[in-house]
C-alpha cells in the first residue's frame, strides 16, 4: 500500500536527519512559538463567528494525482490564498511522493502573517521538534500510522512549543482515538490513505463522534459551494482545501467560488 511505502519513506529520511543532528541538539535550538497556538487560535476565530475556516493548500504534487503544478511558484500561491482570505496555509514538505520540501515552508512563512501547517508524515519526535525549526505554526499526526500513547506524546511536546497539532482520522476508530489522546483539532480525511477513494461523506457520518468544543476539520475531496454548504450545515469548523485551488489560476475567484 502507498501509506506504508510513504511510512518507509519517510522513516529513512528521519534515520538520515539523525544522522546530521541529534534531538537534543535540535531541542536546544528551537523556542517556544512567538504567538503559540495561531493555527488553533485562527480556527476558533471563525468557529465564534459561525463560520468555515479554510485552510488552503500548497501542494506540487501526490501519489494519486501525479504532478499537480509543473509550474510551481509556491510563496507566489501563499501570497494569493492569503490575499483571498485563506485563514492559514497547509505546506506539503513530504519530498518524495508528494514532492515537497521544508525550505517551501520556511520561505512560505516569512512571506505571509496567517498561520502555516506543515503537512507531512511524523513518526518520530525529531520531526516535531524539526517543524518548529523550519516555522510551522502546526503538525499534522496521523492516526493510520500513530498509536494513542505516541499521539498523546506528540501533542503534548507540539503544546510545549507552542504548536497546534492537527489529528487526523479516517474512520470512526481513529477519531476515537484522536479523542482519547486529547486532539483539540481533528480533521476527517475523505481521502482513504490505502485506496485513495474519496468519499465527502465520510465527515459528515463521523461528525457527530467530536464534542462540540473540539475543533472539527474535514480534508480532501471538497471542490463545489454545495459542499462547503454540507460541511457547514453538519457543524464542520474548518475544510482543508488542495487540488481544487491549486489547480485553478484565480485563487481569490476560486476560493470566493467556494464560498458561495
Amino acid at each position: 500500500m502507498i501509506l506504508d511505502q510513504i511510512v518507509a519513506a519517510t522513516a529513512k529520511r528521519v534515520a538520515a536527519l539523525k544522522e546530521t543532528t541529534t534531538l537534543e541538539t535540535l531541542k536546544s535550538q528551537t523556542k517556544p512559538a512567538e504567538t503559540p497556538f495561531a493555527f488553533e487560535k485562527a480556527l476558533t476565530r471563525k468557529q465564534a463567528a459561525g463560520e468555515i475556516a479554510f485552510i488552503c493548500e500548497v501542494k506540487k504534487a501526490s501519489p494519486s494525482k501525479g504532478v499537480i503544478a509543473v509550474d510551481f511558484p509556491y510563496a507566489e500561491i501563499a501570497r494569493d490564498y492569503q490575499a483571498a482570505g485563506a485563514d492559514a496555509i497547509s505546506v506539503l514538505t513530504e519530498p518524495e511522493f508528494f514532492q515537497g520540501a521544508n525550505a517551501y515552508l520556511t520561505e512560505i512563512k516569512d512571506q505571509v502573517t496567517i498561520p502555516v501547517l506543515r503537512k507531512d508524515f511524523i513518526i518520530d519526535a525529531i520531526q516535531i521538534y524539526e517543524a518548529s525549526l523550519i516555522g510551522a505554526d502546526a503538525i499534522l499526526l496521523i492516526c493510520s500510522i500513530l498509536d494513542t500513547e505516541t499521539i498523546r506524546e506528540y501533542i503534548e511536546i507540539a503544546n510545549e512549543l507552542g504548536l497546534s497539532a492537527l489529528v487526523e482520522a479516517h474512520d470512526e476508530a481513529e477519531v476515537k482515538q484522536a479523542l482519547a489522546a486529547g486532539a483539540r483539532i481533528i480533521g476527517v480525511n475523505n481521502r482513504n490513505l490505502k485506496t485513495f477513494e474519496v468519499d465527502l461523506q465520510n465527515s459528515i457520518r463521523l461528525r457527530q463522534l467530536v464534542p462540540p468544543e473540539i475543533l472539527f476539520v474535514s480534508e480532501s475531496g471538497i471542490g463545489t459551494a454545495e459542499d462547503i454548504t454540507k460541511l457547514r450545515e453538519n457543524g464542520t469548523n474548518a475544510v482543508l482545501i488542495g487540488e481544487t485551488l491549486m489547480r485553478s489560476g484565480d485563487k481569490k475567484a476560486a476560493l470566493d467560488q467556494l464560498r458561495g
